[in-house]
């Protein structure tokens, strides 16, 4: 009896030493094999608080289909009082020899890319449900017309993260 609930003591402690104590959101939705141009991934937050300063962060997992050195982005922020704010990001995806950048011992890399908060920190000034759509802006070099289906793309995620200068 004693070495089972020793077991269950151990896995206990694990599973709250593992837990993220920054993190305020963390969501991730599916791609289909392709990522079509069109295609919005949404996210809904509720904003955590008015007083605090928080990290954003475009969360996305890759495969070594991914055949870019870098990823376009246009992530726009939905206010609860109806003020949109668009942006359009670039990130580096691979090392200059082609190698995929991100964390992952296998072929899927998992990147945490800034979207608000590295200069500043972010404050969700407005009470209410925020919403996130994000969608590739990717084209290839010398042509005017977008990627039709982007593929290598297998997740894209939204993080909310508390700031360290709070």
């Amino acid at each position: 009896m004693l070495r089972k609930s020793s077991w269950i003591l151990l896995i206990i402690g694990i599973v709250f030493s593992s837990c993220d104590s920054n993190q305020v959101f963390d969501e991730y939705k599916s791609v289909p094999n392709q990522w079509h141009k069109d295609s919005l991934i949404s996210f809904d937050v509720t904003a955590p608080d008015s007083l605090n300063s928080y990290n954003l962060f475009v969360n996305l997992r890759n495969n070594n289909d991914y055949k870019y050195n870098n990823l376009f982005l246009i992530v726009e922020m939905n206010y609860p009082n109806g003020k949109i704010v668009t942006d359009t990001l670039e990130y580096v995806m691979a090392a200059p020899d082609g190698t995929l950048l991100g964390t992952g011992f296998t072929d899927v890399k998992e990147n945490k890319l800034w979207y608000r908060g590295h200069n500043t920190p972010f404050l969700f000034n407005e009470n209410g449900a925020y919403k996130i759509n994000i969608q590739h802006a990717m084209r290839e070099n010398g042509k005017v017309e977008g990627i039709e289906n982007l593929e290598g793309i297998t997740d894209i995620g939204f993080r909310i993260e508390q700031s360290n200068t709070n």
